[in-house]
């Protein structure tokens, strides 16, 4: 009687889907196309999702491009507003913050919305670090790897994050290394899709 209850109970089971923008931080510092990017974390327990957890960074374009391409195939669906662009030159602290907030903000009503979870390139972007080109591509089938594939491949390599993560949300001190990929910068990561190595260019701002 008690195993039977407990299967009712796991089949009764609520889906809970958690993510997490944070940790901003300045990439190529100092140069003219400096940028910031942020990490999003997610957990849950949706069979939605083919990684049950992932840690990703993404920049604030490769938002915008999500948001195109959600709105692009969800017809009549709204898809949630992203935070504006900075109106003056640079970035202050206080800025970075409110972005940050918006983009939790615009993830967590993506992620209510059933029309928008369905949508391919919305998981390459939160459970792998390919990036848009390679997201592109995956979806439509001009690549080696099915969209699930890519998500576990990256779910493998991305040993590590799991101890950054229980550091909460702590910044590393300067001249640590860093413990996660989760902080390796964008260029350091490659995968099977990913162009000669090279100085990442965007081209879809």
């Amino acid at each position: 009687m008690g195993f039977w209850c407990r299967m009712l109970e796991n089949q009764e089971q609520e889906e809970v889907i958690t993510v997490r923008v944070q940790d901003p931080r300045v990439q190529n510092e100092g140069s003219w196309n400096s940028y910031v990017d942020y990490k999003i974390f997610l957990h849950t327990n949706s069979k939605a999702f083919t990684a049950k957890t992932s840690c990703v960074r993404r920049r604030y374009r490769e938002f915008v491009w999500l948001r195109k391409q959600l709105q692009r195939n969800a017809g009549l669906v709204p898809v949630p507003e992203l935070p504006g662009k900075s109106t003056f030159f640079g970035s202050s602290d206080e800025f970075i913050e409110k972005r940050r907030q918006g983009l939790q903000h615009f993830l967590e009503k993506v992620l209510q919305s059933v029309v928008l979870l369905s949508d391919s390139q919305l998981h390459l972007f939160l459970q792998s670090q390919l990036s848009v080109p390679e997201i592109e591509a995956c979806v439509q089938g001009r690549s080696p790897m099915s969209v699930s594939d890519a998500i576990l491949r990256y779910a493998m390599s991305n040993c590590g994050w799991a101890q950054e993560e229980r550091r909460g949300s702590s910044h590393l001190a300067k001249g640590d290394q860093p413990k996660s990929c989760c902080f390796l910068p964008r260029s350091g990561r490659r995968s099977s899709l990913s162009p000669p190595p090279g100085e990442e260019k965007d081209n879809f701002e």
